[in-house]
């Protein structure tokens, strides 16, 4: 007796829903993050002959110029901090959120290829992207530590820590949520109008001068701090130099405002991410 045959068609699609993360089944592909990782790390000074000096030789050459430039012709104050650990520190927490966010921007248009033959995650991506920077943060928080001992041993710069410094991995964790969050939304942009591929870049500058990493908040005059901490890169900025140096305009209410900022721009950039990933495969 022959079979019957199935009178019926199955048809997969995509969730249209919002609210679709799968957390539990990003950590099920964690192997594959961590060869994303170490492929990203490795993948950016490959066929280098200083190779990952680079991630300490490039804000230690940019301190160099804003030492001279901003410290020595232009005079800018520094809060009373040696010029070079005060652009250091500043440098640090840029570099990272300007790292995170121009290499997640571009996360589904640069591994369309990969994406469209196996299946994964594609929250991944981006994810192994932000914490291959947090190893070249580590270098740069080794070089920072190294001139922090040098002033205060060798110079009468007078520095020190006290308990605030706990506080530092929570500052760089906010930074790693709001460069991810943003770099989330411009990569979903992206898939639809190219046009952001060559704005980041003049994003990143135009948002380096906005940010306190030339010049101290207190800089600012007080009536218009407000608009300055609307950024929300300002406070980790002026936090990162309070607990390692001692020096910057951090108050609760203007934390509370970046925190607040970061967290939203997080979360939508993770839902829209998530919402546009499904479909971006079907539009390439």
């Amino acid at each position: 007796m022959p079979h019957a045959t199935a009178d019926y068609e199955l048809r997969i699609r995509p969730s249209r829903g919002w609210l679709q993360l799968d957390l539990a089944e990003v950590w099920r592909y964690r192997d594959l993050l961590g060869m994303l990782v170490r492929r990203d790390f490795i993948a950016k000074y490959k066929q280098t002959i200083l190779g990952p000096a680079w991630f300490v030789l490039q804000p230690l050459l940019m301190t160099l110029a804003f030492t001279v430039v901003f410290g020595h012709v232009a005079g800018i104050p520094t809060d009373g901090v040696p010029a070079p650990l005060f652009y250091l520190a500043g440098l640090v927490g840029w570099n990272f959120f300007a790292q995170t966010f121009q290499s997640t921007s571009s996360t589904l248009v640069a591994n369309a290829a990969l994406l469209g033959k196996v299946y994964f995650p594609r929250l991944i991506v981006p994810l192994a992207a932000a914490i291959s920077n947090f190893l070249a943060l580590g270098l740069q928080l080794a070089t920072l530590a190294v001139f922090w001992l040098w002033y205060r041993w060798f110079t009468p710069a007078t520095i020190a820590l006290d308990a605030s410094v706990a506080a530092l991995p929570l500052v760089l964790l906010q930074i790693a949520a709001l460069s991810l969050g943003l770099g989330l939304w411009l990569s979903a942009l992206t898939t639809k109008y190219r046009d952001f591929t060559f704005l980041t870049g003049f994003i990143v500058q135009l948002w380096l001068y906005a940010t306190p990493v030339i010049y101290p908040l207190s800089q600012v005059p007080e009536r218009w701090r407000w608009v300055a901490v609307l950024n929300p890169m300002t406070m980790p900025v002026e936090s990162i130099r309070a607990v390692v140096l001692g020096a910057g305009t951090v108050r609760p209410e203007f934390v509370a405002a970046s925190v607040v900022l970061t967290f939203v721009l997080f979360v939508s950039g993770v839902l829209v991410f998530s919402r546009v990933e499904k479909t971006f495969v079907d539009t390439v």
